[in-house]
């Protein structure tokens, strides 16, 4: 029977190949972490496809994309691995909290929590954010049990941040307001 040519079948017991040739289970820690930051980067690609983003984060999204691609290889790749990889640097992250003052200088400081939604775009940028926390939660989890590229972590927390500025330049620019959280369950 005819396959497509990406399919090797090497992991339809369950395990993938790493970096390097080792083998783990697709259930890893690490397969979380790098999964993660995938969906993520699919997140940031619909948020691209709307083309009716606010010009101060159109312009990151793309180079973004491409530090989150960065960002999986680092952490499908072992320490220990002899396979080459471009660990990411501090510099990534001292560029994208630049990034982040840049939104927030144009926004109203906030006095209460905002409930995630808005625009279209606004919304997804509220997801993005919340799949990133994810990520960054796995390559925690992973770091407790391996060395990982402490980098990574400080980004995604970084990225979490930007990400939400993000949201509300979003919602300014559609012209929706932000609803703030009435402290109330009811």
């Amino acid at each position: 029977m005819a396959r497509p040519s990406l399919s090797t079948r090497a992991g339809d017991s369950g395990s993938t190949g790493l970096f390097g040739g080792k083998r783990v289970s697709k259930a890893s820690d690490r397969l979380h972490a790098y999964g993660t930051v995938d969906e993520l980067n699919a997140i940031l690609g619909m948020l691209l496809a709307l083309r009716a983003l606010p010009d101060l984060v159109a312009d990151d999204l793309s180079s973004i994309q491409n530090i989150l691609f960065c960002i999986g290889s680092d952490l499908a790749t072992p320490f220990q691995s002899a396979a080459h990889v471009d660990r990411l640097r501090p510099e990534a992250v001292q560029h994208l909290e630049e990034r982040g003052v840049a939104l927030e200088s144009q926004l109203p400081p906030l006095s209460k929590f905002i409930l995630p939604g808005g625009s279209e775009a606004g919304a997804l940028f509220h997801h993005a954010r919340t799949v990133c926390r994810r990520a960054e939660r796995w390559a925690v989890a992973l770091s407790e049990r391996e060395q990982v590229n402490g980098h990574v972590i400080v980004f995604l927390n970084r990225l979490s941040d930007y990400l939400f500025l993000a949201a509300r330049i979003a919602n300014k620019q559609a012209g929706v307001r932000e609803q703030e959280w009435s402290g109330k369950a009811q």
